[in-house]
């Protein structure tokens, strides 16, 4: 094969890779949001975003690492919403400034994170309060 047809193969797999990569993260809007984050024993950690937030924007690719680091988790879900394209699901959960990030269980909001953006952090945290709102939910099946 020669050296250009190779460049060509090379290219073509690192785009395929890519894109794989971007399907990690689930965008959600009015259609799916409420089926999704009401998924039975999952949960749904949602960063609420609009396109003109330079906050938003210094994220960069964080959320889609953030995905790459779950993959594997079926009970953990990472998801974002444009807020600009979605409005009624931003106001419904009621999101004031961006980015917000919230984690969902069961339909529930069960917790906003406010710490470090770094993925380590948020990988933490959406583990640790999946693991509590899991506990919680097994609890009140219980009781019922």
């Amino acid at each position: 094969m020669k050296l250009g047809a190779r460049l060509i193969a090379l290219i073509l797999v690192l785009s395929f890779t890519i894109v794989l990569t971007k399907a990690e993260v689930i965008t959600l809007t009015p259609e799916t949001f409420s089926d999704k984050v009401k998924e039975k024993d999952t949960a749904w950690f949602v960063k609420f975003c609009v396109p003109w937030c330079k906050h938003c924007k210094k994220l960069g690719n964080l959320w889609e690492e953030l995905g790459n680091a779950m993959e594997g988790d079926d009970e953990i879900e990472i998801g974002e919403v444009d807020c600009g394209k979605s409005r009624d699901v931003c106001t419904k959960v009621e999101i004031h400034s961006y980015p917000t990030f919230k984690l969902f269980y069961n339909g529930e909001e069960v917790s906003k994170y406010q710490g470090k953006r770094d993925v380590e952090s948020l990988k933490t945290f959406v583990v640790e309060e999946t693991e509590k709102a899991a506990e919680k939910a097994q609890l009140e099946d219980k009781e019922l």
